[in-house]
């Protein structure tokens, strides 16, 4: 079999980057090369004159995820504050959306790669680096006035990922449905102060 072009072998990189980000995201970081590769339309040895172990391919995969985030992403930071917040309730109606919960794979890396972040923070520091600016610049997205939108991504965040969990239950979409409420109806995702009543 005759050698594989450089711009075979690059375009093949790409493929395996593009598919490992999707799978990782539904499966999370334990899919293996093997299954990984078959998924890419690769053979399993061709994954190592591509890259340098699985760890390298995981930290690229999450920095495509994030790439193609932001690539797509509805809200800007410099839009007026009407727009602004027309966009930022389209983002949470998005991301807290049933097809959200459902596609993981082609979702947000922030809830997609969580869970193998948090099991392994130590083992990829670029890949953590990667995720941290991504958390950033998403929270920022959200942003309204004094509010720097941590705590409404926590709230998207969260919900999707209960939601997942609990998919094949009504308390998924009951979820999905408690948190775009609180995240839509003030604007900020801040409710007012209950008052009490006894």
């Amino acid at each position: 079999m005759g050698r594989v072009s450089q711009a075979q072998a690059q375009e093949n990189r790409q493929r395996v980057v593009a598919t490992a980000s999707r799978m990782f995201r539904e499966k999370g970081t334990a899919v293996s090369v093997a299954d990984l590769m078959k998924a890419a339309g690769l053979t399993h040895g061709g994954f190592y004159k591509q890259f340098g172990s699985k760890e390298d391919l995981v930290d690229e995969a999450i920095a495509h995820a994030f790439d193609e985030q932001a690539a797509h992403s509805a809200v800007a930071p410099e839009e007026q504050a009407g727009e602004h917040e027309a966009a930022r309730r389209t983002l949470v109606e998005d991301y807290l959306s049933v097809w959200h919960r459902d596609h993981p794979g082609e979702g947000c890396p922030v809830s997609g790669f969580a869970a193998d972040l948090g099991r392994e923070p130590g083992q990829a520091a670029r890949a953590q680096d990667v995720y941290i600016n991504g958390v950033r610049n998403r929270a920022a997205r959200l942003a309204t006035g004094d509010d720097d939108g941590m705590a409404q991504l926590c709230t998207m965040v969260g919900a999707l990922v209960l939601a997942r969990a609990t998919r094949d239950n009504p308390i998924s979409d009951e979820l999905l449905q408690a948190a775009r409420t609180a995240l839509t109806e003030s604007g900020t995702g801040q409710s007012a102060p209950q008052r009490r009543t006894d």
